[in-house]
């Protein structure tokens, strides 16, 4: 019930009443918020790659 009473307050902070922002080069068009979930993707992907997962003592080759 308290989150139901702060989304009008979050909501108010973001203006959506304005065209958006796109990034053009050549022939490709994306736009900038597409643009950060696909850039946060790729570290998300690059970190799940590269980062070692723990191991428990017992499993250690």
């Amino acid at each position: 019930m308290a989150i139901a009473a702060l989304i009008p307050i979050f909501a108010s902070l973001i203006n959506l009443d304005h065209p958006g922002h796109y990034i053009t080069v050549g022939v490709i068009s994306i736009s900038v918020a597409n643009f950060v979930v696909v850039v946060l993707m790729v570290v998300v992907f690059l970190l799940a790659i590269f980062l070692r997962f723990p191991k428990s003592k017992e499993h250690q080759a």
